[in-house]
């Protein structure tokens, strides 16, 4: 008696109809530098790129996209979370002065389905272009068994590249150095367990609009994690920018002492902050209390810039002038440990 690779849950012939999906989209974003094609055993980029600097550094990350794959699944709405990766990854790098200049991607799922890993991918790439990176390399694995069905994961890792002189490390930090926060246009891609937590106790759905939100509550939450490269990589060549945190994971709270030298904390006037309705409502139907929001979700800020006091309004007015962003004084670093909220 016989027993094969499909018996086993794994389907060949999917997975290679999935290569040939997405070989365009992957393609799409090659520059002159991606030296091999689709489909090989690695990528190859040339990096003639390094020339450019005097005394490079390679920076790279790793991410995921978290439980918000979830939404997208009970949704059916897939183009998105291939872009949430990208920029999230982004961001990442950006926080330490790097400039992206490739992607590599890993899908994961009990079982492939084509179209739907298509759409995945299209989304990474359409961020990838946008901002002048090459998808060089990836992985779709089918893993019945590991996942459970119907269950995808998604994750990237990205590569960049900085002057070592420009790294941004957060040791310049000092007392009374400004805090500048720049508006998210949403959860981006994190909080998503609680968020979902409180959707199942509250029997919230997805498919209710809100005025407030003048979208759907499940397409607000697939709202794509915004990218800050284009402002941020300007300002750069303007000022110093001391510090950057991405606000991830565990928030304001957790993310701003990662950059934080020994000894200094940050006091930050919560009135300055201004919660998008979406926030609001999770904490009002979850019955969230204020210091679970802020240690979970950005709340409106997705990035926060540290600097000097002299260069703190210009900073601001030039953001609003070139990008049209609202960005806000949030506060200032003190001498100390942890944030602090007035």
């Amino acid at each position: 008696m016989t027993t094969t690779y499909s018996e086993a849950g794994v389907n060949i012939e999917k997975g290679n109809e999935t290569v040939n999906r997405i070989k365009k989209h992957v393609k799409s974003t090659f520059n002159s530098d991606v030296l091999t094609d689709t489909g090989l055993f690695a990528g190859a980029i040339d990096f003639k790129k390094i020339k450019q600097y005097s005394d490079p550094v390679m920076l790279a990350s790793i991410d995921g996209v978290g439980t918000k794959i979830s939404i997208a699944k009970e949704m059916d709405i897939w183009d998105t979370i291939g872009q949430d990766l990208v920029n999230h990854s982004v961001n990442d790098i950006l926080c330490h002065g790097g400039k992206p200049i490739a992607f590599l991607d890993y899908i994961a799922s009990a079982k492939i389905e084509p179209e739907q890993i298509e759409k995945i991918v299209e989304g990474m790439s359409l961020a990838c272009k946008k901002q002048g990176i090459a998808l060089i390399a990836g992985e779709t694995a089918e893993m019945p068994g590991t996942y459970q069905e119907n269950e995808v994961d998604v994750a990237g890792t990205i590569i960049g590249l900085a002057e070592k002189n420009m790294l941004i490390t957060g040791k310049k930090i000092k007392e009374s150095d400004i805090l500048i926060g720049l508006p998210s246009n949403g959860l981006h891609t994190n909080g998503y367990s609680l968020a979902r937590k409180v959707i199942e106790k509250t029997g919230l759905s997805l498919n209710q609009h809100y005025i407030e939100l003048n979208n759907t509550l499940g397409k607000e939450l697939l709202k794509i994690h915004k990218s800050y490269l284009k402002e941020v990589s300007y300002l750069m060549k303007k000022f110093e920018l001391k510090g950057i945190a991405h606000i991830t994971g565990g928030g304001l709270i957790d993310n701003l002492p990662r950059i934080f030298p020994k000894g200094i904390g940050a006091k930050i006037i919560k009135k300055r902050i201004e919660a998008p309705f979406i926030f609001k409502l999770i904490q009002e139907k979850g019955n969230v209390p204020e210091t679970e929001m802020f240690r979970t979700f950005n709340m409106g800020i997705g990035m926060v810039l540290i600097v000097s006091k002299k260069d703190a309004e210009k900073i601001i007015s030039e953001l609003k002038e070139q990008f049209g962003m609202n960005a806000v004084v949030l506060g200032k670093t003190l001498n100390g440990k942890g944030i602090r909220f007035h």
